[in-house]
């Protein structure tokens, strides 16, 4: 079982994918971390996923949580290659693909973390969060994007992993939001002046 952490005292079975929604700037990224960091502090892998912040941008933020030095924790990063600041390479923590759009790319370098922790590292349980699915929205369709999500979210339901995925609910209309929401076994909910309240489906 994955505990969310402080903030949501909740355990979720292995294989859950959930889906954090909320307005602009209620913390639906900072509440992610959150749950990572919990499973990193229990030895945990963790996998970052970002379209919106470059990775020493969220790996700082990160380390404001613990001290992952050493720990199972790595970034794909989507937006430093679009930017064009230099030249980067993948390394142990770091992972790039050339932009959001990339999916296929994207799918990869996760797969390819995910080899590493389960077979080479030996570790069972592993906590995913994407951010943010609003970015994937704004380069390409809705039909892609639930495309890449269905192989995703299967992805880490195959593995027993934790998946946290943020979108901005204001930025998208209902059709959009009710489409994305099928694929998610439960849904976080952020507020401006409450504190997020969670909701799991019965299967």
């Amino acid at each position: 079982m994955y505990n969310l952490g402080a903030d949501l005292d909740v355990e979720v079975e292995p294989g859950t994918n959930l889906l954090l929604v909320g307005p602009p700037l209620t913390g639906k990224r900072s509440l992610a971390l959150d749950i990572l960091a919990a499973g990193t502090r229990n030895g945990e892998g963790s996998v970052i996923v970002t379209t919106k912040d470059g990775a020493d941008r969220i790996l700082t933020d990160f380390g404001k949580r613990l001290d992952y030095e050493g720990k199972p924790v790595a970034v794909v990063d989507c937006v430093t290659k679009q930017q064009g600041v230099g030249e980067v390479r993948d390394d142990e923590r770091i992972r790039y693909t050339s932009s959001p759009v990339d999916m296929t790319g994207i799918g990869i370098k996760l797969s390819e973390i995910l080899q590493e922790y389960y077979q080479d590292r030996g570790l069972s349980e592993n906590r995913i969060m994407l951010h943010s699915l609003s970015t994937l929205l704004m380069y390409a369709d809705l039909q892609t994007v639930f495309r890449f999500l269905h192989v995703f979210t299967g992805r880490i339901q195959s593995v027993g992993g934790l998946g946290v995925f943020t979108i901005d609910a204001d930025a998208h209309d209902d059709r959009t939001m009710n489409t994305i929401k099928q694929l998610f076994d439960g849904i976080i909910t952020t507020h401006e002046d409450a504190p997020p309240d969670i909701r799991i489906a019965d299967h």
